[in-house]
């Protein structure tokens, strides 16, 4: 079932159905942060210049980066893909927000093998990542793809070099497969990658070692994957099914996820619908519940009012999985306490 028919319908008929207008401001907004949001946030600035004349600029810088600069206040709001805990918004007065979601996919470039042709558990791909499992012959490998000819060829890791909230679902995700790997890497937005590692910056980085060194693994969101025609590792989830990354398993993973919790971030990973995605993640924007600028926090609140109710389905094109009807409601309640 096309993924608009579960989740998006109801957002994008209603903004059809109802004229949505934003009243012209002479605030200009600005943001930076996690890269994995950075095509769709640039698209629904284009889209709202069009049909308001307000201005909005987002840099992709990482989600590291965007939570220090919207605490330096550099910034009228900040994106990040790993959600800040609650204490931590509450003790600097930040509203947090998510936007859209999407996966974090395992992205190969093994010789031979086409886009979902071999699979991992998490367990392996936990050893792979802390660099436990070096050849692409390893018997744990092959016993995952039997009768597959799995070449003599070493494996490199790629992963990024900025602190990124890509970086933090991941580890996130290899960390509940494998004591081993929160041991020896780590969970975080920068861990410690092993010696087999090379480091990009951003999932464009990423995506550019993967395809020109042969042998290589590593993780890239879902939308960078598509827009590069990436090869999938196909993962198995947590209902013992071996999953190729696509937009319809990402929201098949959040169906049941609960986003009343403080800071609107619930736990996405390793779901249990038979058709999960296992390492699925929504993205953040961070701004101040009381910001200096009165006519710059109703711009941001129209921004992101406008992009929920009109953008979906550009959102939806670039790869990305719209938030569910319901969660758009609750996004929009949460952002009216940004003034």
């Amino acid at each position: 079932m096309h993924i608009l028919n579960t989740i998006g319908r109801g957002v994008i008929a209603a903004a059809m159905g109802v004229a949505f207008s934003v009243t012209a401001l002479a605030a200009d907004i600005t943001g930076a942060g996690a890269t994995f949001p950075y095509a769709v946030y640039t698209k629904w600035a284009e889209a709202y210049r069009a049909a308001t004349g307000n201005k909005v600029n987002y840099q992709g810088i990482g989600s590291s980066g965007g939570v220090k600069q919207i605490k330096a206040k550099t910034v009228d709001f900040g994106g990040t893909d790993a959600p800040v805990k609650e204490e931590e918004l509450d003790a600097v007065g930040l509203v947090q927000v998510p936007t859209v979601m999407g996966g974090v996919t395992i992205v190969m470039n093994v010789p031979g093998f086409e886009s979902g042709r071999l699979k991992l558990d998490g367990a392996t791909a936990a050893g792979i990542f802390r660099g436990a499992v070096t050849k692409w012959n390893d018997p744990a490998i092959a016993r995952l793809n039997p009768g597959a000819k799995l070449p003599n060829l070493a494996i490199t890791i790629a992963h990024r070099s900025d602190g990124s909230g890509t970086t933090f679902a991941f580890t996130h995700y290899l960390a509940k497969q494998s004591a081993e790997f929160r041991r020896d890497v780590g969970a975080g937005n920068t861990v410690n990658w092993p010696s087999n590692a090379i480091g990009g910056k951003g999932n464009p980085g990423v995506a550019a070692n993967v395809q020109k060194i042969k042998g290589t693994i590593g993780y890239v969101d879902i939308a960078d994957a598509m827009k590069n025609n990436m090869k999938f590792i196909a993962l198995k989830n947590k209902s013992g099914h071996f999953i190729v990354p696509n937009q319809q398993a990402v929201a098949d993973a959040a169906a049941g996820a609960n986003f009343k919790v403080k800071g609107m971030a619930p736990d996405l990973l390793d779901q249990t619908h038979r058709n999960a995605w296992p390492i699925t993640t929504a993205t953040y924007i961070l701004a101040y519940e009381k910001g200096a600028s009165v006519e710059k926090q109703k711009a941001l609140v129209d921004f992101f009012s406008w992009s929920l109710n009109n953008g979906q389905k550009m959102a939806e094109e670039l790869g990305f999985v719209p938030l569910p009807a319901a969660v758009v409601k609750m996004a929009e309640a949460e952002m009216q306490r940004i003034r």
